[in-house]
């Protein structure tokens, strides 16, 4: 199962970050390959959402379970789509109140052949697009100096 382990220490706090990650509404606005989104329950602790992605002609939908606890972690689980297996977590450490370690996992596995050949070639270079993606959010919505 493609998958990939990444510490950062980023310039916002753990709940900046958290703020982040856990606004699944919104990644469409900034995150590549990501088309559309739809919250269906969001009850504070545990969301249900859609996510719709694409690349090049191809296009998937697909449900996720996240749950939050707040500030520390967020987990994504896989409920139905393309996928086979999804298990991603966040995890963010304070280093002060200006600065956190965030801490990435995330292994999956597609049904379709196609999207894991896909997967096994891009994953890398995809996954440091959709990194950077975060970071640069984290620069328009909080600045690029510590958070104050």
């Amino acid at each position: 199962m493609p998958g990939i382990h990444e510490t950062r220490r980023l310039p916002y706090s753990a709940e900046q970050m958290f703020d982040l990650v856990a606004d699944v509404g919104r990644y469409q606005e900034f995150l590549p390959w990501v088309v559309a989104t739809r919250v269906k329950s969001d009850d504070g602790h545990e969301m249900i959402a859609d996510m719709l992605v694409g690349f090049k002609a191809l296009r998937e939908k697909f449900t996720s379970r996240v749950e939050k606890t707040r500030p520390s972690e967020i987990r994504v689980a896989y409920v139905d789509g393309p996928m086979r297996d999804l298990d991603n977590r966040w995890t963010f450490h304070p280093v002060d109140a200006h600065s956190c370690d965030i801490e990435f996992d995330v292994k999956f596995t597609f049904r379709n052949v196609l999207f894991e050949r896909l997967a096994g070639q891009y994953f890398d270079k995809a996954f440091r697009k959709m990194v950077a993606a975060f970071e640069t959010r984290a620069s328009e919505l909080y600045g690029t100096a510590p958070a104050g």
